[in-house]
């Protein structure tokens, strides 16, 4: 094979004898963009699979490539394809294997090709002086032209070791040829400040910056390259020079003025930034500072006169630029340019952003400390005041009185001044002084930290990269910071060390104007918390390397004297226009690094020595006139100035410092300054006594703060504990009133009291909590009591789908219910209506009003995309936010109380078997009066029982009735409105106030909000009672009560006809067409239907009954025993084929019941019914399996009845919950002795069950039942290591496309699906509409609301419907606590159990709707996305 290989590359590279025609592969190169998709890709292919195989034939082929480099290069630019489909994109094959490149550099000067590419591509971005402009660039055009740009950077990416003459030759020659694209972008789209009229239209700006960012890294490395070889770095330097002096010739024909100022004269060439053209693009100058600080860190700047002569530097000269660039973003901040519009806002931005900095403003400051080295400091500053145009701010000229141009002059005066501070301080660069990358990226970090604690991501984004996208972090992060990891939200954090806080330079240079304060702000908050003084003198700076020693000249020259004295003496004079109190700290810090430089070479050198005499410039008279003061005077004098407190602990500071300095001067007391080392101050006896007076002062004033505190606080609890007596008080006196109420309407009611308060069905049942309800509209602020015959209040809510409890995702979904019958709900709990609130009351007319005025806004703003839908009745909750689309009238609870004789009374006469016989009677009764003759689908009777059918129809009514209660017509409106919503929601069919099915609905939700909030408990392991969160306990409460009070707006006839359904499936007298099985039926829906559409058997004609409290208690107690002895039957028929999984010899009263009971269904089964099952495991798979069913019957009935469950329920205990539950639902804790009781009622009920078909077929073995308890719902099971999930995507393969393009593959976390996401491959059509694999899969996984991982950019996606969603952080945690969108960073990524079941939380409590409606609020970016194509 690798000789076959050999042939075929020899053969391709063949060239003709004698011709100049290109060899076979490089005609296939070249007609590489003329070849269609799949012609390219076989191609490539080809290439890898021979050429590249080879290294001896990569290197020819690499040959052919660089000498074909510009017209493939040509011909990508101008091709509509993308990258990858091009053969230019090889490019990284060859250029990043490092012999390689050096062989490319030596035999084809691939250097000097890719350049003179690069130049050859962009033409037409040339102006008449050969400048870029890049006004009405292409961007795509510019993007291929990055690619050009990329392969110079793979080229450079190792620098080599070894030097050879011909490999330094050819890259100079690179160099230089890389330098002509340096002077077209040397003072390129030049701006002018615009004066009187605003710009009319932004300048092209990002095209400009977009190249500057690219070329960082180049330049970079360019600099590095020259670095390796000492010859090749003056050689490179001075070529430089030669450019950067051939593209400063503009503006000598000007002639030079003359500037004076404390005796010292400035001959320049008149220029000012405010009024003449200035450029921010200046990558020549720079180059040149970035090798000058190499030629400094070499040493070879011994040298350099060798090449560039003292004269031919012209220092002035290479000054001038990045000062004037400086100046630029001075009269920037100073608002001097408003006029130029947000272009020149965003390049001064960027000018300065992390992104840029290194090669542009960073180089400026170093150009200005390489001019401040080899100029006379006096001039270089006379030339600052010149181009910062503050030459008569520093003269005795009176300034204006225009508060503007005085405020203009104050900031150009600080940005000045903090340039200064930059220029002395800022020694943290290679070759400026003697420090490592190491340092400087500690010294980054440092300051980052000292704003605030960051997180990994954040440090990492604040940064420079290098050419390999690295920034150093790592290896130096542990040195200054600890980590502090996450909580369940938020992200892992560092925080820096102690040790390192002395390491924090107020004036750091790259902090931008807020980052400055909020650090100054941080670091005297916990100075203070220290009990510390508040000065935040500068640390002590790293000594200059011997190039740029003479930097510090400039501290104790003239000129500075002249304007630290000036500015300070404006201060005393308290002349408040004319400085700031930024100017005044900017001062105290220039001064403190004066004294901390003359220190340090003080104790480092003998004193004769050291000719640096700050002290003795600022102790010296400003002139010899009687008034004249020094800066140490001024100092004493400014610290009476109260405006400046705040500046108190740094003046004091820098006076002892003064004092230090002189001692060290006047070598008074040698073991003191033997002594002193870093930043701490000798002090003399009298500036220590001061010292001692100022700390006793402190002291004494923290003391007395401490006990001012003290004092206050005693008083507070003082108050408290008053109050709490008081309220005690009249908290009892409150009690025993209503003590004495409820005693005396006891004694007026009941013979005797009832002992069971905590029981809420039958004769027993506790009084009915009722207390005075009294809520506040959130929309008026108005109380109101609710009543029944008050205009409603109402709970804002959302009704929604939800698959959340869904035992068989498998089952196809109903997409829209036109046809379907919802008053059965399958064991499967496959889809249901749950209804949540936010639990915010508003009046009826108040909502109405608020909606109203949506609608109308909307209407006016058609334009305005909306996140929530107003023709589907959709808003916003006016408090919260959280999105909803009806409201539930609020429905006062009916208190009733029990009448315990009479309770007795009918428990002699009413049992099951008599309660039975009277609604069988009363329904036949209804049937035959609603027949009318004609032929109806009636249950046919037993005639059991039927006697006087008169008497008998009516003697329902009997054991009490009471008049209906009598709702407000603006209740019943609301009760209309939200059983509408339900239906219309619930079915997804257009809104039918008459529909039949409305009650249904009703009921359905009301059982299935309840199903998911007792499961919703379970899951998070709270107590039934009293651990919901307000807004579920508001919204289950209105709930329950308005399905209660929904029958009353229905027609009786109807609810009843559904009664007949619903007790067809327990009662064996009804034989109504369409009864399910009872295997086929959730009980506590039928429960709650029963339970609420029984009083409609009280219905009459001429008046509106409805049962009394006796009644209820009876008729609740029956029709929850008889559900639950069916629920028992399912239990056991779904447990038959369950084997034990261990062994018991249980033999209790629970296990000998079950065992009989199984005995029966044996029998009544003809024996499919195995009688072998062990007693005790029938009884324990019965109690596990009821106790979701009572539960929710438990909820059910304490907010339809008001009871009081006992206390049992309201904490976790899982033994103390089921006694408490059966006692609280009035049950025998052995629940087989509820068949025993009504036996030979039960009997026949059990005979018909148990004979069904259904059932039969199930313990035959040919059908499968659910089992009893439901598994509860989760989110699918993710790997711990995030890579296995990407090995998962890379296998995918979309089931319906060939090709193989990438893919989008996303993971239901519902059913752990995969899916292809973004392509038209996967799109279905749904009811006409074209939809995305993830929504058209939502449909039917989610009912619409789903959560999807998009594995390739590690984002939660949530859905629902299909035009709305929103991304949401995974669940996948990096090291440092952070989620990594876009996997961008590429740290190894790990499961956060907490993240996931937030995730769970939020669909099990039915949020994500609410989640998605609050990102698109907050972040409207995603509203140009469409999610009907997910």
């Amino acid at each position: 094979m690798s000789d076959f290989r050999q042939i075929f590359c020899q053969i391709c590279l063949k060239e003709e004898a004698g011709s100049e025609k290109p060899c076979f592969i490089s005609k296939l190169m070249l007609w590489d963009a003329k070849l269609h998709k799949g012609a390219r890709k076989v191609l490539h292919e080809l290439i890898f699979s021979s050429f590249f195989m080879e290294m001896e034939y990569k290197k020819l082929f690499a040959v052919e490539f660089v000498k074909y480099y510009k017209a493939l290069q040509k011909e990508y630019i101008s091709d509509d394809h993308d990258r990858v489909l091009s053969v230019t994109a090889l490019s990284v094959q060859m250029f990043t294997v490092p012999t390689l490149a050096r062989h490319l550099i030596e035999e084809q000067n691939v250097i000097t090709t890719i350049t003179e590419t690069l130049l050859e591509v962009l033409p037409e971005y040339l102006d008449k002086n050969d400048k870029f402009n890049f006004q009405g660039y292409s961007q795509d055009k510019l993007n291929r032209v990055y690619a050009v740009i990329y392969d110079l950077r793979y080229v450079l990416v190792s620098k080599p070791t070894l030097w050879t003459d011909r490999l330094r030759e050819r890259f100079l020659e690179g160099f230089v040829s890389f330098l002509r694209i340096l002077t077209c972008m040397q003072g390129m789209e030049e701006i002018k400040r615009q004066i009187g009229q605003h710009i009319e239209v932004d300048p092209d700006w990002e095209a400009a910056i977009a190249i500057q960012m690219q070329l960082k890294n180049i330049l970079l490395m360019f600099q590095e390259w020259c670095a390796c070889d000492e010859e090749l770095l003056l050689k490179a330097y001075s070529e430089c020079h030669k450019a950067v002096m051939r593209c400063s010739t503009n503006g000598r024909s000007r002639e030079k003025t003359v500037f004076h100022l404390c005796g010292h004269t400035l001959e320049s060439r008149p220029y000012r930034v405010s009024a003449d053209p200035v450029s921010i693009h200046l990558p020549l100058s720079r180059t040149l500072a970035g090798l000058h600080v190499r030629l400094s860190k070499t040493g070879t700047i011994s040298r350099l006169h060798e090449f560039v002569s003292p004269e031919e530097l012209q220092v002035e000269l290479l000054v001038e630029y990045p000062l004037r660039c400086l100046v630029l973003v001075a009269q920037v901040a100073a608002e001097m340019w408003r006029r130029n519009g947000l272009s020149l806002i965003s390049q001064v931005f960027y000018y300065q952003d992390v992104k840029c900095r290194e090669e542009m403003y960073d180089k400026d400051i170093i150009m200005l400390q390489i001019g401040a080295s080899l100029m006379d400091p006096n001039q270089f500053l006379l030339l600052i005041l010149q181009r910062y145009e503050l030459a008569d701010a520093f003269k005795k000229i009176k300034p204006t009185k225009d508060q503007d141009l005085i405020k203009q002059c104050n900031v150009l005066i600080e940005e000045m001044l903090q340039i200064l501070i930059y220029v002395v301080g800022e020694r943290y660069v290679p070759g400026v002084s003697n420090v490592t990358k190491e340092d400087v990226i500690m010294r980054e970090i440092i300051h980052l930290l000292c704003i605030e604690p960051m997180a990994h991501s954040a440090i990492t984004k604040s940064l420079p990269e290098n050419e390999n996208n690295e920034t150093g972090l790592e290896n130096v992060i542990d040195k200054v910071a600890t980590f502090k990891k996450p909580g369940v939200s938020g992200h892992g954090v560092y925080e820096l060390k102690d040790e390192c806080l002395k390491e924090f330079n107020m004036f750091f240079y790259h902090y931008t104007k807020t980052q400055h304060s909020k650090a100054e702000h941080t670091q005297k908050k916990r100075r203070k918390q220290e009990n510390r003084d508040e000065a935040l003198p500068p640390p002590p700076p790293p000594d200059f390397s011997p190039a740029f020693s003479n930097v510090v000249r400039i501290l104790n020259c003239d000129v500075m004297m002249h304007i630290l004295r000036t500015i300070l003496q404006r201060a005393v004079e308290l002349e408040t226009h004319l400085w700031t109190e930024a100017m005044i700290q900017m001062v105290l810090h220039l001064l403190s690094l004066g004294l901390l430089e003359e220190k340090q070479q003080l104790q480092r050198s003998p004193e004769e020595e050291v000719t640096f005499d700050f002290y003795h410039k600022a102790t010296r008279m400003g002139s010899s006139a009687l008034n004249a003061v020094n800066v140490l005077m001024l100092l004493e004098k400014i610290k009476r100035v109260p405006q400046l407190e705040a500046q108190k602990d740094t003046i004091n500071w820098i006076l002892q410092m003064f004092d230090t300095v002189k001692r060290l001067r006047e070598k008074s007391s040698l073991t003191t300054v033997t002594a002193t080392s870093g930043s701490e101050a000798t002090k003399g006896d009298e500036t220590q006594s001061t010292q001692d007076k100022e700390k006793a002062e402190r002291k004494r004033k923290a003391e007395a703060a401490r006990l001012h505190r003290q004092k206050i606080m005693a008083q507070m609890s003082a108050l408290q504990r008053n109050f709490i007596e008081t309220h005690k008080l009249l908290y009892e006196n409150t009690l025993e009133a209503q003590g004495k109420e409820d005693a005396i309407m006891e004694e007026e009611s009941m013979s005797s009291a009832i002992d069971y308060s905590k029981i809420a069905l039958g004769p027993k049942r506790g009084p009915s909590v009722a207390e005075k309800e009294v809520l506040t509209c959130i929309l008026c602020q108005e109380e109101q009591e609710v009543k029944l015959e008050s205009a409603a209040m109402v709970l804002s809510a959302c009704v929604q789908k939800s698959t959340a409890l869904t035992q068989n995702r498998s089952r196809i979904l109903e997409l829209s219910g036109d046809t379907l019958d919802p008053l059965f709900m399958h064991p499967d709990l496959p889809c249901g209506t749950h209804t949540g609130s936010c639990g915010h009351v508003m009046h009826a007319a108040c909502w109405q009003k608020y909606f109203e005025a949506m609608q109308l806004n909307f209407r006016q703003r058609l334009h305005v995309e909306q996140i929530f839908d107003l023709e589907n009745g959709e808003y916003l909750c006016p408090l919260c936010k959280s999105l909803c689309n009806t409201v539930i009238p609020v429905v006062p609870l009916q208190a009733q109380k029990i009448n315990s004789e009479d309770a007795e009374a009918v428990a002699q006469i009413l049992s099951l078997a008599r309660w039975l016989e009277i609604i069988i009677v009363r329904i036949s009764g209804y049937s035959v009066k609603n027949a009318k003759g004609e032929k109806q689908n009636l249950p046919a009777f037993t005639s059991k029982g039927m006697g006087n059918s008169a008497l008998e129809f009516h003697s329902i009514l009997s054991f009490g009735v009471q008049s209906s209660a009598k709702y407000s017509s603006s209740i019943k409106e609301m009760l209309i409105l939200f059983a509408t919503t339900i239906y219309r929601v619930g079915l997804k069919v257009a809104p039918n106030e008459a529909d039949y099915r409305i009650p249904m609905m009703t009921w359905s939700t009301c059982a299935f909000t309840i199903q998911c909030i007792e499961n919703l408990l379970e899951t998070e392991g709270k107590p039934l009672f009293g651990s919901l969160q307000n807004r579920q306990h508001s919204g289950l409460k209105a709930l329950v009560q308005f399905a209660a009070a929904q029958r009353t707006t229905s027609p009786q006839v109807l609810i009843q006809k559904h009664l007949i359904r619903l007790l067809g499936v327990l009662l064996p007298n009804f034989k109504v067409e369409d009864t399910p099985s009872l295997l086929e039926v959730d009980m506590f829906h039928i429960l709650v239907g029963v339970v609420l559409s029984f009083p409609s058997l009280y219905w009459e004609d001429a008046v509106d009954l409805q049962p009394s409290s006796i009644s209820s208690a009876y008729n609740h107690l029956y029709l929850f025993h008889l559900t639950t002895l069916a629920h028992i039957t399912q239990i056991v028929v779904s447990s038959a084929t369950e084997s034990p999984t261990a062994q018991s010899s249980d033999n209790s009263e629970e296990a000998r019941s079950a065992q009989s009971f199984c005995r029966e269904v044996c029998q009544y089964t003809s024996g499919c019914f195995s009688q072998d099952i062990p007693g005790w495991l029938v009884w324990d798979c019965v109690r596990k399996g009821i106790m979701p069913y009572l539960r929710c019957a438990a909820i059910f009935f304490h907010y339809l009845l008001g009871v009081s469950p006992p206390e049992e329920l309201l904490q976790v205990s899982e033994e103390g919950q089921f006694k408490a539950l059966c006692s609280y639902l009035s049950l025998p804790t052995n629940l087989f002795l509820l068949f025993q009781e009504y036996w030979d009622t039960v009997n026949p009920l059990l005979q018909r069950w148990c004979a069904d078909p259904v059932v039969l077929s199930c313990l035959k073995g040919k059908s499968i039942a659910i089992r009893y308890p439901r598994k509860r719902n989760s989110l699918i099971e993710l790997p711990e290591d995030y890579s296995c999930l990407l090995n998962q995507a890379s296998q995918f393969r979309c089931p319906r496309s060939s090709d193989d393009e990438q893919k989008h593959p996303v993971l239901c976390l519902f059913c752990g699906a995969m899916l292809c996401s973004q392509n038209t491959c996967c799109q279905e059509l749904v009811n006409g509409e074209e939809l995305g694999a993830c929504t058209s899969h939502a449909l039917q996984c989610g009912a619409g609301v789903c959560m999807f991982l998009k594995i390739r950019e590690c984002r939660v996606v949530l859905i629902e419907g299909k035009t709305r969603g929103c991304l949401y952080p995974a669940p996948y945690l990096d090291e440092y606590g952070e989620t990594d969108p876009g996997l961008k960073r590429g740290n190894p990524l790990h499961l956060c159990r907490e993240r996931y079941r937030k995730l769970h939380l939020l669909w099990q409590q039915h949020c994500i709707i609410e989640e998605i409606a609050r990102s698109q609020e907050t972040n409207q970016i995603f509203f140009g996305f469409n999610w009907q194509l997910l």
